[in-house]
């Protein structure tokens, strides 16, 4: 295992023990939640966000959970660059649905697309899940349930 590997296996189980946003924040204002099951691994994800007055920032997000590592540490660095890249007005909802798109290409590629660093902070990490198909639905799993709780709300 080369140095990167080992530092993305490090973050991987970092978020994992360590979950950032996890704690379903009450529902207030216009805000949306959304559950995503696993049925292959039995990984669960409910994932609210709330959104401005106008529906285009996403001013919070937080999540609840159980299952493997990736799955978990996935909602975490996610919740982490949704904080993150929205800063204190909140992140553009235009914004998310293009990290959503590009997260997925990659998570799909098997491999030949890896993610951005600079984009995706430590969400990068998650870039090897990608040769792995039985295990992109964990990655996946916290990103669709944004998806689906943006469409909502």
């Amino acid at each position: 295992m080369n140095g990167l590997d080992s530092l993305y296996q490090e973050l991987i189980l970092d978020h994992s023990k360590h979950p950032h946003g996890r704690g379903l924040s009450e529902e207030a204002g216009r805000s949306a939640s959304s559950h995503q099951h696993n049925p292959m691994c039995g990984d669960d994800i409910t994932l609210r966000v709330r959104v401005d007055d106008d529906g285009e920032r996403i001013v919070d997000l937080s999540w609840e959970g159980s299952g493997c590592s990736i799955s978990q540490a996935s909602a975490s660095m996610l919740a982490a660059l949704v904080e993150e890249d929205g800063g204190d007005a909140g992140l553009p909802r235009e914004d998310a649905v293009a990290l959503i798109d590009r997260f997925r290409e990659a998570l799909r590629s098997r491999g030949s697309i890896p993610l951005d660093e600079e984009t995706f902070a430590d969400a990068a990490a998650l870039s090897g899940v990608s040769k792995f198909s039985a295990r992109v639905k964990c990655a996946m799993l916290a990103w669709v349930a944004l998806e689906d709780a943006l469409a909502r709300a």
